[in-house]
């Protein structure tokens, strides 16, 4: 690999926008160099100095990079993927890796054939909330787990005319928070035995799911994945119930408010995050206060070049990324039938 690793980036919208530019652009041995998009103007207002091409696939072909982000619609992820690794290129893919597992098992055998990097933007293992109760759960604070509730929550009451919230492939709240919820969970307990679910449009004028609700299932845990877009407040991030007693993470990290405030990522206070997590030892007393870790999501990225460069290891691997497709798809199906399903990695 070259000193400088030369970025195409396919996609400015939310998540182009947001996320992969300006973390791409704070992390050294990065270069963006031209981003896919059919509104160059918006482009050039961020950064000036960048190249734009309204033509995806031309993007994700250039001799001239060598590492493709996708920040696109998700139907478009598994297609743009192979067109970029057929050409030569490494690839990052943001969340959710591809609409289903089959086409998840495809893109990573084209990138094995082709002994090139495939990561999926898990960017919220690197979370001040999840950070910081995996370490408390790692130091034994709760005892052993029984129950964990982890919680993305937006009010959002208005349905917006965006793709995510259109009929259509891919659209929808789980397949938008369910990958980093799942992500999260897999990373604390690994893969459930089981898999349950209910998916609901509660929203007036929702065309796709804006409630989610799934249980994973594991021998003497349970882990609950909630996400909704009408809730307005009182309800927390993380809540983990133990022999030992009970954590709690009110807030989530700031990270992602941060970015739409203009933060740099890296600058002073970035990440940094002054709710502390709540310890309950069932005294009924009050409860012990932790300081929070203070999250850093540029580390995917860091990790993106120390793979490339230095032969460090891929900061999300195919395995696992195929894991969450697989836990993903599991509790789609789920809320389908009405039924538990065991998520099966295996198959195909």
């Amino acid at each position: 690999m070259p000193n400088l690793i030369r970025v195409a980036l396919i996609g400015y919208g939310y998540a182009g926008r947001t996320f992969h530019a300006p973390m791409i652009a704070a992390t050294p041995g990065l270069e963006l160099v031209v981003v896919a998009s059919r509104d160059a103007a918006k482009v050039h207002a961020d950064w000036p100095g960048v190249g734009v091409d309204a033509d995806p696939i031309a993007v994700a072909t250039r001799g001239d990079v060598d590492l493709v982000v996708i920040a696109s619609p998700n139907d478009s992820h598994a297609p743009l993927a192979l067109a970029a690794i057929g050409a030569g290129r490494h690839v990052v893919v943001d969340k959710p890796f591809t609409l289903d597992l089959a086409e998840a098992r495809a893109v990573v055998a084209a990138a094995e054939a082709a002994d090139r990097l495939v990561s999926v933007y898990h960017n919220r293992r690197w979370d001040s909330d999840f950070l910081t109760v995996r370490r408390a759960i790692g130091d034994g604070l709760a005892g052993e787990v029984a129950h964990v509730e982890s919680h993305i929550d937006r009010f959002r009451p208005v349905v917006r005319d965006r793709w995510r919230e259109r009929d259509g492939p891919g659209g929808g709240l789980w397949f938008d928070l369910g990958p980093h919820l799942v992500d999260q969970a897999l990373c604390l307990f690994g893969m459930p035995d089981r898999v349950q679910a209910n998916l609901g449009t509660l929203r007036q004028g929702a065309q796709v799911d804006d409630w989610a609700h799934v249980v994973l299932d594991y021998p003497a845990r349970r882990v609950v994945l909630h996400a909704g877009m009408l809730v307005a407040g009182g309800t927390h991030r993380f809540v983990v119930h133990g022999s030992g007693g009970t954590l709690v993470k009110p807030l989530i990290d700031r990270q992602e408010a941060q970015l739409l405030e203009g933060m740099t990522p890296g600058a002073p206070g970035w990440g940094e995050d002054p709710d502390p997590l709540l310890v309950y030892d069932g005294s009924g007393g009050v409860p012990l206060t932790v300081p929070a870790v203070a999250g850093d999501q540029r580390r995917f990225y860091a990790g993106v070049v120390a793979a490339l460069t230095a032969g460090a290891p891929n900061p999300v691997p195919p395995g696992e990324a195929l894991a969450v497709m697989a836990v993903v798809e599991a509790a789609a199906e789920a809320a389908r039938r009405g039924c538990s399903v065991v998520p099966d990695l295996a198959a195909g």
